[in-house]
């Protein structure tokens, strides 16, 4: 295959599915790109740092980028570009531009240091990448070690006033309006993508040893939208306007808004740097926004700041929660204080971010809701044998948005996916008779207390709780006398909360063996960019 892609393993059964869910029968995720920008020329489809694109600004520029990849680039369908933004307007001219030259996408995280860079460059092969020119000196250090031959480089304004190119040492460097306006001069080929081309190289945590890429192909992204798309009913002349915290480089961000919102015809406003609640909190008072997605950090942090209560929630249908497991006391205190209710949401970067949600008139707090359409879940022991309802074990699931396997990782594919299309997700849980599928917790995360299972979930449910808690994690320590024990991180809100305190109210709470031995307070706890709490940083 051109590119040097791999060969991507087909499923009938997936591709079945995907025929029956795809009634517009778009070619590829372009052609149903391309249908979104004919149909809304003039809405606004992004806004970041004050500048907003319509769908046709989104449409010339992404077009003129594609024509420069495949032309004065050199650059063929099948090679990997890599993408290192913040949430900003240049992110979705690059996604979909290089999405309609045919190459394949490798999300990357601006915050990755040197190693991690360097292993996702090289296991991707990744031949040109598009980053913000603040992360030049980072890296100088990395790509001279890489096969990168092209580096696109862009300021956070650049779109409102074109900045001067940094200096640096590295070669083949060009700014993003340069390359925008030499490929204005170029032809853009109409497209030969197909469903089954791969997409997206989406890595993985690396939880366990180096990330892997997923690879997802425009069939799996495409099913995935149109999964979610059942969740929300869209008013074609009431667009959505969607505060979108969530990384770009993330698969939750990415198919929420670069995917999913702009193909609904609606309106992302990006938000680059969540971790700043009082530029977001100030983005959600400038919008009559309808939908919000986040993870439970997000809410809690957002919930503690002062101005939160003066944010207008009267235009909000519901939010999404995803990444990370839902504490029902602050769904509950976030419906209280806003009239509107969270929809727990799962999935994965190899399920391209759909698995279950809740929704409206078939949500249960506690649980990640039922499995969307076109998918089958089950629950198996760790002998294989399907589990009946109620029972717990290992999730496996199968549909159109599945991956096609690990980038270049045969072995790792055989192990996730069987030859039938079911691919295990490494998570415990229960579906319940109603269909409401229950987690857990990682198979990797849970502790064996004395040969009994404890799931750090359900103690950090427990713990959050208590009034004077606000961020908690519970992980395994190795024990002598138990095998392993339950040690809990705190961070409280009362510095004379101590651990014979919480110790007590967790014993109201949890049989013996389940109550923390140990308990440390801490400032902060370690996190992903996407507001997950790290526990395995913890156990380190």
């Amino acid at each position: 295959m051109s590119g040097g892609q791999q060969a991507v393993r087909i499923f009938p059964y997936e591709q079945a599915l995907l025929r029956e869910l795809n009634t517009e029968g778009y070619s590829s995720l372009v052609e149903m790109y391309e249908a979104a920008c004919k149909q809304f020329p003039e809405r606004p489809a992004f806004t970041a740092l004050g500048q907003t694109l319509a769908f046709a600004d989104i449409d010339r520029h992404s077009r003129d980028f594609a024509a420069y990849l495949l032309g004065p680039a050199g650059l063929a369908p099948g090679q990997r570009i890599a993408i290192q933004l913040p949430n900003v307007c240049q992110y979705p001219i690059v996604a979909w531009g290089a999405l309609r030259a045919g190459l394949v996408l490798v999300n990357t995280n601006p915050l990755y240091t040197p190693r991690e860079l360097l292993h996702q460059f090289n296991d991707a092969g990744v031949s040109a990448l598009v980053c913000l020119a603040d992360l030049v000196p980072t890296l100088e250090q990395v790509v001279p070690q890489t096969e990168i031959e092209q580096i696109i480089v862009t300021n956070v304004f650049d779109l409102i006033e074109a900045q001067p190119a940094p200096e640096t040492t590295l070669a083949n460097v060009i700014t993003l309006p340069e390359v925008l306006t030499e490929g204005g001069r170029y032809y853009l080929p109409d497209p030969s993508t197909g469903l089954n081309d791969i997409a997206l190289l989406q890595y993985t945590g690396g939880t366990t040893g180096a990330a892997k890429g997923a690879v997802l192909t425009h069939g799996n992204l495409l099913a995935s939208s149109g999964q979610s798309g059942t969740l929300v009913e869209v008013d074609p002349d009431q667009p959505d306007i969607v505060i979108a915290p969530m990384p770009l480089y993330h698969i939750y961000g990415f198919t929420m808004s670069i995917v999913g919102t702009f193909c609904l015809g609606g309106h992302s406003v990006l938000v680059p740097d969540p971790r700043d609640i009082g530029g977001m909190i100030e983005i959600m008072k400038a919008y009559p926004f309808t939908a919000l997605a986040g993870v439970n950090t997000l809410f809690v942090g957002l919930m503690q700041h002062p101005d939160f209560d003066a944010i207008d929630f009267s235009h909000l249908k519901g939010v999404i929660a995803g990444g990370a497991a839902l504490v029902e006391e602050i769904a509950s205190e976030w419906q209280r204080r806003t009239g509107s209710e969270i929809f727990e949401g799962y999935g994965l970067s190899e399920t391209a971010s759909s698995l279950s949600c809740n929704s409206e008139g078939a949500r249960k707090l506690g649980t990640v809701g039922r499995a969307l359409p076109w998918m089958e879940v089950k629950i198996v022991s760790p002998e294989g044998e399907t589990l009946p309802a109620g029972e717990e074990g290992e999730v496996l699931v199968r549909g159109p948005q599945v991956m096609h396997g690990y980038w270049q990782r045969a072995e790792a594919t055989d192990e996730a996916l069987d030859q039938d299309g079911w691919f295990r997700t490494g998570d415990i849980a229960s579906i319940q008779s109603d269909g409401f599928i229950r987690i857990c917790d990682r198979i990797k995360d849970m502790i064996l207390v004395s040969g009994f299972n404890v799931y750090p979930n359900e103690v950090e449910s427990v713990v959050y709780a208590h009034s004077d808690v606000v961020e908690c994690a519970a992980v395994g320590v190795p024990d002598e006398k138990s095998g392993e024990a339950v040690k809990l991180y705190v961070v409280s809100s009362n510095s004379a909360l101590d651990q014979d305190t919480l110790r007590s109210f967790c014993r109201e709470q949890l049989t013996a063996y389940k109550v923390p031995r140990y308990v440390e307070f801490r400032e902060e706890l370690p996190k992903s960019n996407v507001g997950k709490i790290l526990r395995r940083e913890l156990r380190q």
